[in-house]
């Protein structure tokens, strides 16, 4: 797994909501776009923008944002699907379970907790296999364990 870091945690809920806003609009300044930025976003898109179909829209709201900073998404770099999708479904997992009710508080306590961290994905997934392109390219099932799903969630 990696070093052990501590997150960047979020000041308010206008600072969540301005980074969701500005990927989805792609105006999100680049170096906005870190670890805790995704994070936050997906728990703000889960939880307040339920117009929003995550699993059929995820891979391209990001992509776009990705190519409207300069970014490019292919074999090696930009959007990853498999390890978006690990973490909607920690995300998921987290909020079926917080007793948080603000959207600082909550993601704020997601960054502190194991689906907040770096390696999370790879409790799942071997590094061989996170890391390869049909991964990259697409959802592959984890090999080591399945993703976790909330309580009550089918499937």
């Amino acid at each position: 797994m990696t070093t052990d870091y501590t997150p960047r945690l979020f000041a308010g809920d206008d600072d969540i909501r301005a980074i969701g806003t500005g990927l989805l609009a792609r105006t999100l300044p680049r170096e906005a776009w870190t670890h805790e930025a995704h994070l936050g976003a997906c728990l703000w898109l889960l939880s307040e923008r339920t117009d929003i179909d995550i699993d059929a829209e995820i891979a391209t709201i990001i992509s776009r944002y990705n190519e409207s900073v300069g970014g490019v998404n292919d074999d090696t770099q930009g959007y990853h699907d498999s390890i978006t999708r690990a973490y909607v479904a920690g995300v998921r997992l987290f909020l079926s379970e917080t007793a948080e009710t603000g959207l600082s508080a909550r993601v704020n306590a997601m960054l502190r907790s194991d689906v907040g961290r770096r390696d999370w994905p790879l409790r799942f997934y071997s590094r061989e296999l996170l890391f390869s392109v049909p991964a990259r390219r697409g959802f592959v099932e984890p090999d080591l364990m399945p993703l976790p799903k909330p309580l009550g969630a089918g499937g």
